[in-house]
């Protein structure tokens, strides 16, 4: 009931998604097809991302990577392989969890995230970095359950 994609072929995140990931990859230029859907439900927001991996990667390896590139960040979660996540293990949470799967075509992973996009979306994002800016620590006043609706 109601679900839609929408900014298909041009959505305006695009360019901030290619440049962080250039940046990631090196400087080198990043092009991605990006398109979201809208679905009725009050909060929360899926991505699944198809990622073609480097010659000799495994999907273990970027589970791996993505592991330890998180493991100091107080909220990412990624997932043991096969758990997917899901919008209701982040509700009401500044968490972003990370699932890794292989993907039926070779070289490539399917990266998927959840978020609450009313929480870890802009207002618990602005909180995040003002505790970092001005030297709190980072989970203040973000480790409670704000349930509206």
């Amino acid at each position: 009931e109601g679900l839609h994609a929408y900014g298909v072929t041009a959505h305006r995140h695009v360019p901030e998604i290619e440049q962080g990931l250039a940046e990631v990859a090196g400087g080198e230029d990043v092009t991605i097809s990006f398109t979201p859907h809208l679905m009725p439900m009050s909060r929360g927001m899926l991505c699944t991302s198809y990622v073609n991996m480097a010659e000799g990667t495994s999907v273990d390896d970027l589970r791996a990577h993505l592991s330890q590139r998180y493991a100091d960040e107080p909220f990412v979660i990624v997932t043991d392989a096969g758990v997917s996540p899901q919008t209701r293990h982040v509700r009401g949470s500044n968490y972003c969890v990370i699932g890794v799967f292989a993907d039926r075509i070779p070289g490539r992973a399917i990266v998927l995230s959840v978020i609450d996009n009313v929480c870890k979306g802009a207002s618990g994002q602005a909180l995040q970095n003002m505790n970092l800016v001005m030297g709190f620590e980072e989970t203040t006043g973000l480790m409670m359950q704000p349930l509206f609706p």
